[in-house]
């Protein structure tokens, strides 16, 4: 196999392959070459890139009718072979494939090179089984567990105060676990609270959560959704203002259309219209470490250009992302 046809996978499968005889031939190796620049996310970042390949992730709901169909397995060794190098869970067992374990899912990723980042559970496997949850992010290896249910349906300001109170405990157990709790948003975080309508919800449970415990994952469309019907506010102003509270982002497109009441339309990345190299510039230098493509209607939608082709639409828009330039 040539360097230009050997894939990402094979390339790991290659390296670890070589690990004995680059142990044995260390102690020989002149000092001299501690000083090569390596190659990695840090120096690939260059070239005015926005995200630097190692970084580009990709939320498992996007492509879910074809981890129900092959299972992680073949999945990964997909994803791999596309380049992305993170994963976002959404549940963890594959459908019709059968049961796995979560040391199971591990062992599968560590095999492509794939890192955990982060998980959606939902409110109740947080509110209880925290501790499980918990012990199967540790298994995983990831930094991050959330949900990407709204924190609460008692849309009011004394009902997202005590959603923020329920999170603050959860934070607290997951910092003593090694890990970070979060939220995902969707539009309706950002409505108005139904009992004081000046008042928005989003900024409730900004605003009580515990800021060392409780962080947040801007799903960037669905925050311009927000925008869209609830207007008043800048969604790059939460993150650029705020970069401790969102260690990751949603990376999913939007077309405007006038007849979505939702004002756009789910579409592959950067096909759409939302202000990605703008908000990427003003956040790369801010603290935001993970971008995690989505789009959540890639399984199912058969107009073009999102045909039912998810995992064609996840290697057009890993290309898309890679190629995003300052």
């Amino acid at each position: 196999m040539s360097t230009s046809q050997m894939t990402r996978r094979s390339l790991i499968k290659a390296l670890a392959a070589s690990t004995v005889a680059v142990g044995l031939g260390a102690a020989a190796a002149p000092a001299a070459s501690a000083a090569t620049p390596t190659a990695g996310p840090l120096a690939a970042a260059g070239n005015g890139r926005l995200l630097p390949p190692g970084k580009i992730g990709i939320q498992l709901y996007s492509i879910r009718d074809k981890v129900s169909s092959l299972g992680f397995r073949a999945v990964f060794e997909q994803l791999a072979d596309i380049g992305y190098s993170e994963i976002e869970f959404a549940g963890y067992n594959q459908g019709q494939v059968g049961p796995i374990t979560p040391e199971e899912i591990r062992q599968l990723l560590d095999d492509n090179g794939l890192s955990a980042v982060g998980s959606h559970v939902g409110l109740n496997a947080l509110r209880n089984d925290l501790p499980r949850q918990l012990e199967i992010a540790n298994i995983l290896g990831m930094p991050h567990v959330g949900t990407a249910n709204a924190p609460t349906n008692v849309n009011t300001v004394d009902g997202y105060r005590a959603a923020a109170d329920e999170f603050n405990a959860w934070g607290e157990q997951a910092r003593a676990a090694g890990l970070k709790l979060y939220q995902h948003n969707h539009a309706g975080e950002f409505a108005f609270a139904t009992d004081q309508p000046d008042v928005r919800l989003y900024d409730v449970f900004f605003d009580n959560t515990d800021p060392r415990t409780v962080f947040l994952e801007m799903d960037v469309y669905w925050a311009f959704v927000g925008q869209y019907r609830f207007p008043g506010f800048e969604p790059i102003d939460y993150v650029r203002n705020n970069p401790h509270r969102y260690p990751l982002l949603h990376l999913k497109d939007g077309a405007r259309n006038a007849a979505n009441p939702n004002g756009f339309d789910i579409i592959e990345f950067d096909a759409g219209d939302l202000p990605y190299r703008e908000f990427l510039r003003a956040t790369k230098a801010r603290g935001t470490r993970y971008g995690i493509w989505e789009q959540d209607n890639a399984p199912t939608t058969a107009v073009p250009p999102n045909p039912v082709d998810s995992l064609g639409n996840a290697e057009r828009s890993y290309g898309a992302l890679l190629g995003l330039r300052g």
